[in-house]
């Protein structure tokens, strides 16, 4: 029986695209098991020395200096005319990769990776033997919103929000073609919801910590750009009432240093990781989450209906003003650009706790249950246009949600 092939392509500027690749192929098992082999590549860094170095400077502006991001996305939008009919950067590797494994979809999650690569694609494989599709995550449009995510010619086009999709029907794609379709998380994070009960279980046995006390989490993406040595020292004086969940991705200097923090003020009760792959059960156990705009952190965070402090140090990437105008338009979500301002919100919830559960529902509104499964099927459906398998879909367990799907 022929197996139906999906190239997914990717990069990891940050992390969110690299997480949104690695929960598709996982829905795909779990639905399909071996009908779909799904085929994840780096593009951007395999391909050219060049796109690898671009990746490379802007996980290390990330760190470093985010708004020099401003400068940085202007010089990227660029691609959008070098890569209009085909790919400029990396052909090479990219046209092995579609003759070795003859995709039937050629599904983007990466602004840098749909003009130029759609086209190619159809040129080598015949216009009727692949189908090509984008999933985008921004949450909403304007400056930040690449106009390489942008590739008419796309068969199928998926957005994080309606207002984001909106965007990108003004920016030229059919509508016909466009939908909303959430947040395209892994299973686990449909499965693993704490229940009130288990939430205050976790925080106790698993994290150490006090079950009814306050909790921060101060989150950060995988490379580890943080402001922890910053903030930790704001939440001090009201050791007694608050508590932390800390982790610090793949930034090893920062884990060893915050593990020297921790031992010399035991006043404070903190849980500290490094990387970690239960993000979904820390923000369950946290009352609010301190981090930048990362469209996947802030995602789940919405969904597991924990309120978001946006971490505005060193200023917003333009990428990242986009999550921030969403939640700042939709939720009068609060951001920092200092300790001080950390210190006046945190104390400020804490002195009125009314305060912080009106902020808490203002931001739970712009919250929707979905389907996950919906997305997995459209995309899974669409490459099954071409190939023509017949694929056994199994039934996924449970989801402990209401199940509405996002509206199309």
């Amino acid at each position: 029986m022929p197996k139906l092939r999906i190239l997914l392509l990717t990069s990891s500027t940050g992390g969110g695209h690299d997480a949104r690749a690695e929960a598709f192929a996982e829905w795909c098992f779990q639905l399909y098991r071996h009908d779909v082999d799904v085929r994840i590549e780096q593009m951007l860094e395999k391909s050219s020395v060049i796109n690898r170095g671009g990746v490379g400077l802007y996980n290390y502006l990330q760190r470093r200096a985010p708004w020099v991001h401003n400068v940085f996305y202007a010089v990227v939008e660029l691609l959008s005319y070098l890569n209009r009919r085909s790919v400029m950067l990396g052909a090479g590797y990219y046209t092995r990769v579609l003759r070795d494994y003859q995709p039937h979809l050629v599904f983007s999650v990466h602004d840098c990776l749909n003009r130029g690569y759609f086209q190619l694609a159809r040129r080598l494989l015949g216009a009727g033997r692949v189908r090509c599709a984008t999933y985008c995550g921004e949450f909403s449009g304007g400056w930040g919103y690449s106009r390489n995510w942008i590739e008419p010619s796309v068969d199928l086009y998926l957005s994080r929000t309606p207002t984001a999709r909106d965007y990108a029907v003004k920016c030229g794609l059919p509508p016909e073609r466009t939908r909303v379709r959430g947040n395209l998380m892994r299973p686990r994070s449909h499965l693993e919801v704490l229940h009130q009960v288990e939430r205050r279980e976790f925080r106790q046995k698993q994290l150490g910590l006090d079950p009814d006390r306050f909790t921060v989490f101060l989150a950060t993406g995988g490379n580890g750009a943080n402001n922890h040595s910053v903030l930790l020292p704001a939440l001090l004086p009201q050791a007694e009432h608050v508590q932390a969940i800390i982790i610090c991705g793949r930034n090893k200097e920062s884990y060893n240093e915050l593990i020297h923090w921790r031992a010399a003020h035991p006043e404070f009760a903190c849980h500290i990781e490094g990387f970690s792959e239960s993000v979904h059960l820390l923000m369950q156990a946290s009352d609010a989450i301190v981090t930048r705009g990362g469209t996947t952190t802030c995602a789940k965070a919405l969904h597991f209906q924990c309120p978001i402090i946006f971490n505005a140090f060193g200023g917003i990437m333009p990428q990242e003003q986009l999550t921030w105008k969403f939640f700042r338009n939709g939720a009068a979500s609060e951001k920092i650009a200092n300790a001080a301002d950390f210190a006046r919100l945190i104390n400020r919830w804490l002195a009125d706790p009314a305060t912080y559960a009106r902020d808490r529902a203002q931001f739970l509104q712009l919250r929707y249950e979905e389907d996950p499964t919906l997305l997995i099927d459209e995309l899974v459906g669409l490459a099954n246009e071409v190939a023509g398998a017949h694929l056994k879909r199994r039934t996924f367990p449970p989801l402990k949600s209401d199940g509405r799907s996002a509206k199309s």
